[in-house]
């Protein structure tokens, strides 16, 4: 009777500890919310993993409202002095080019970047609304204690539009920091075949992402690397995969930014 008591009392105090998901998953939001208005802020380094083998560094600089892409080294290695004055040259183009843009042709120019930024935002948003998240435990991730959650999608939920609709296919795990509520981990697994809105492909089952954010300042945090594996049925007829690998480093606050913006 006595064992029967204590393990009725073990389930109830387990029951008890267990996190409030719902402020987990708001506080996360909230907290990449402020990570996606600070972003633009800051320039930083990229280096991409090329499929043909080697890798490539980039200067992201934001010039004007919206970044440049400067090529640094390839293969891990500065470029040559000639290619260095190349590179600088094109940016100097850029710059030039920049500075001449009518309004119009500046507000289309931010506007496109800002698209794209804003369908990241929706979808970070949608998070709350698209699935159902169940606590798989807590664990130490690197230096940081996390919860750790899986999300998976939410029956009869509404995807506000045609961009949102890529997460009624998709379920995820997400490791999120006790302290901060920042994602220090998210991975996510196309689970049935998606349309992607404005193109005549439909990503299938099998693609899946990862992405590692980490502190950049104080409270504020920023992607540190990207993976995906994707697999594609372009025009619904033909399929083709393609993978992307990218590291981000050497976060800084925009330098010049009264000559560039």
């Amino acid at each position: 009777m006595m064992k029967q008591f204590m393990l009725v009392v073990a389930l109830a105090a387990a029951s008890f500890a267990q996190p409030d998901i719902a402020r987990i998953i708001q506080r996360s939001v909230e907290a990449n919310a402020e990570d996606w208005q600070a972003a633009p802020e800051y320039d930083y380094f990229e280096r991409d993993v090329q499929q043909a083998g080697g890798t490539k560094t980039y200067e992201e600089q934001m010039i004007y409202g919206s970044p440049y892409e400067q090529l640094v080294a390839v293969n891990g290695k500065p470029l040559s002095p000639k290619q260095q004055a190349q590179e600088q040259q094109k940016l100097e183009a850029a710059i030039v080019e920049r500075q001449k843009e009518s309004p119009k042709e500046r507000a289309q120019r931010i506007a496109r970047y800002e698209r794209e930024r804003k369908r990241d935002h929706l979808l970070m948003e949608q998070l709350t609304k698209g699935f159902v998240f169940e606590f798989m435990g807590e664990q130490k991730l690197g230096p940081r204690e996390v919860y750790v959650l899986k999300a998976t999608p939410r029956p009869g939920y509404e995807p506000p539009d045609n961009e949102a609709k890529v997460l009624t296919g998709m379920e995820g795990m997400l490791w999120i920091d006790k302290t901060t509520f920042q994602w220090v981990k998210v991975e996510a697994t196309v689970i049935q075949p998606v349309s992607i809105a404005g193109f005549l492909a439909q990503v299938q089952p099998g693609t899946c992402f990862e992405l590692e954010k980490m502190p950049v300042k104080d409270n504020i945090w920023l992607p540190e690397h990207f993976a995906m594996k994707s697999q594609a049925r372009v025009l619904f007829l033909f399929t083709r995969k393609s993978q992307d690998d990218e590291t981000y480093y050497a976060y800084h606050k925009t330098i010049n930014s009264s000559s560039y913006r």
